[in-house]
């Protein structure tokens, strides 16, 4: 318990009165390993702590007995989100003490946060992932998907860029975005689309031409899930023309990758352009392009299909963002615990064997 409240330094208590009836580390640690079980929401954690209650006497004093599903509802509710985000920080610091590889910003919405009576739209979650720890960084949240472009550069403050490189889709491909990737230290590789008009349609002229000085690399074939996809990466590093006319901060070359995905009933094709800050050859290219969809796979897959994020209908005050911080939490102990096994396996074995759950708990 010492090690799991000192991941809460300067988060405070927002409980006032009879409120505070339950120990507020208590409550977090009960919230926790109720999510570690694969529990959703407050009435999860309410049934949770009853069903648990012997062994959470083993490591709790519980003075109060266990809290109530209300109890869990009303505390996320009115948790300072911005303390609670910094508390992930610093929980994170302890698993990565430096960002590495590639990092791939995206956001998710969480589609049933939304709350018609009060006109609040469902909430946007913002996220870069570690694409080789597999691990969730640093997230922050907005009202709304047109207000990414905004999150991103304070996302991008929270991180160490040093030797990493920065993936993110169009939206977030923006001067300001890509400035402050070269200024904190990292690169980066930007998706580039027709939000850029007239960059875009130079890069695609240039790297669709037959005589440009451009080096393409064989082609890769991935054959899973029933479908082949090949994908050919090209990279371009004489550029001198195009940062004349477009004076984009840091780039060094543009790239290309062509898409083929066959599938029993139909064969489809891609090309999707990108600016680089650094000259990456054909091959690394292709690889950081295809790293970047680890935070669609490996981060909202499972936070939709496994954990049922979208189904969570948590809507009052701070109540969505903080539990979404929170299952963050455990898919990071989760991938930090090593052993092998899909999420969901682990997810049921630490709400069958104490043991384990135990284990999950000794990483904090």
């Amino acid at each position: 318990m010492d090690r799991f409240i000192e991941c809460w330094n300067g988060l405070d208590d927002p409980r006032t009165g009879n409120a505070a009836l339950h120990d507020f580390h208590e409550i977090l640690a009960i919230a926790m390993c109720a999510v570690l079980c694969g529990g959703q929401g407050s009435v999860d954690m309410g049934l949770f702590a009853k069903s648990k209650e012997p062994f959470l006497r083993g490591f709790l004093r519980l003075e109060n007995g266990v809290p109530s599903h209300d109890t869990f509802s009303r505390l996320f509710r009115m948790l300072d989100t911005e303390q609670f985000r910094a508390a992930f920080q610093r929980f994170m610091a302890g698993f990565s003490e430096q960002c590495e590889g590639v990092v791939a910003i995206d956001g998710k919405v969480l589609r049933r946060s939304f709350d018609s009576a009060s006109g609040k739209s469902p909430l946007h979650m913002v996220a870069a992932w570690g694409c080789e720890q597999r691990l969730v960084l640093a997230q922050i949240a907005t009202d709304a998907k047109s207000n990414e472009i905004t999150a991103v550069p304070k996302l991008l403050e929270m991180l160490r860029l040093k030797g990493t490189i920065v993936t993110a889709d169009a939206l977030n491909c923006q001067r300001a975005i890509a400035q402050q990737i070269v200024d904190q230290g990292g690169d980066y590789a930007l998706a580039l689309k027709g939000n850029q008009g007239t960059l875009h349609d130079d890069v695609v002229l240039f790297l669709d031409d037959p005589a440009s000085k451009a080096i393409t690399a064989e082609p890769v074939v991935e054959a899973d899930h029933g479908r082949i996809e090949t994908r050919t990466a090209t990279v371009a590093t004489d550029i001198a023309w195009l940062n004349k006319d477009h004076h984009w901060p840091g780039l060094a070359a543009v790239g290309k990758v062509e898409r083929l995905r066959e599938t029993a009933g139909k064969t489809t094709s891609q090309t999707a352009y990108y600016l680089l800050s650094a000259p990456l050859t054909p091959e690394r290219f292709n690889e950081v392009v295809r790293s970047h969809w680890g935070v669609e796979n490996r981060l909202h897959w499972r936070l939709d299909v496994v954990m049922n994020e979208d189904q969570d209908r948590s809507r009052l005050g701070n109540g969505p963002h903080n539990l979404a911080v929170l299952r963050h939490m455990a898919i990071n102990v989760m991938q930090k615990d090593g052993e092998k096994g899909s999420l969901r396996g682990k997810f049921k074995r630490a709400s069958w064997d104490e043991a384990y759950l135990a284990r999950l708990l000794s990483l904090f």
